[in-house]
């Protein structure tokens, strides 16, 4: 048991990793998107294609793998600005699905035996999972405060005056455009992150895993928790994956279906939508809990300095 604890620890720091970006486009802009698994497809690959055939450390694919997938982000974000709600959120899914679709007819087999991250000489294993644990959450702690950091920024108040009302804020010089396009490449760079270190401990890569109900339930990780709040979508992280687990971890997988696990998971989304909609902890007070009205939050910014 504790050893499947543990691998529930790992995917979900691993899982909290992508939350924090998908908070970043959605929780903070306010966009729809569903293509969180292919940059999630496009860090993994990223690990294994320089790991495996450029013999690179686990280390030295990260930036990389940050890069790609940011760079990803911009040219979804450019295409798709004009685009809103639903609109928004069906073009992205098809993208994720075209970036999985290119992964797969490129290498329908994936990648298989990936070398295992080091440090100082130090080999992660799976036997002791208990380093690879502090070393991604202490991932997840370092993109909180940064992310924590931004959100109480000028930028991060600009995002929320772009979220709240896009012509308000356009009437009080924000550049709309380019926080979008900003928190597009932000939250990109963070899911392929993740994408390292989903690689780095299974040390294998199947197209077959970037499917859009990733994207799907890294969006639910955010809507539960909280959008636009980073303690509660890594609360949403951990709970969604306890939800997904709980059979296995008690030892009742054999007496539940497969298809009832996803019946339970997704009565708790719906019993939670109707009691709290605005998530477990609900939004960032210090960015959304002021009562006054937009336009009020607006100039209250550009008396705190504004943006540039």
């Amino acid at each position: 048991m504790l050893n499947f604890f543990q691998l529930i620890i790992i995917y979900a720091g691993i899982y909290a990793l992508m939350s924090i970006g998908q908070n970043c486009i959605t929780g903070y802009t306010g966009m729809l998107s569903l293509c969180h698994a292919g940059f999630f497809c496009i860090g993994s690959y990223a690990t294994a294609i320089l790991c495996k055939d450029f013999g690179l450390s686990f280390w030295a694919s990260i930036p990389v793998a940050a890069v790609l997938s940011g760079i990803l982000g911009f040219l979804i974000g450019v295409p798709t600005l004009r685009l809103k709600g639903d609109y928004l959120c069906i073009a992205t899914l098809g993208l994720g699905e075209i970036i999985r679709t290119v992964a797969t007819n490129l290498n329908p087999v994936g990648y298989t035996s990936v070398p295992r991250a080091t440090l100082f000489g130090y080999q992660f294993s799976a036997r002791n999972k208990w380093p690879f644990i502090a070393l991604v959450w202490i991932f997840v702690l370092i993109f909180y405060i940064l992310f924590q950091q931004l959100a109480h920024s000028r930028l991060g108040r600009a995002m929320a005056a772009t979220r709240e009302d896009e012509v308000a804020a356009q009437s009080n010089g924000i550049n709309v455009t380019t926080y979008k396009i900003g928190a597009f490449v932000l939250g990109a760079a963070i899911g392929g992150v993740a994408g390292c270190f989903m690689t780095a401990y299974t040390q294998t890569v199947n197209p077959a895993s970037f499917t859009f109900m990733v994207s799907v339930m890294v969006l639910c990780m955010v809507v539960l928790g909280g959008m636009g709040n980073g303690k509660a979508v890594i609360l949403g992280a951990l709970i969604v994956q306890f939800i997904s687990y709980f059979p296995q971890l008690v030892g009742i997988s054999s007496m539940i279906p497969a298809q009832a696990t996803q019946i339970i998971y997704g009565l708790c989304l719906v019993v939670l939508m109707i009691w709290r909609p605005q998530g477990l902890l609900g939004r960032d007070k210090y960015r959304y809990g002021d009562p006054r009205s937009t336009k009020e939050k607006i100039a209250g910014f550009f008396k705190r300095g504004g943006a540039k």
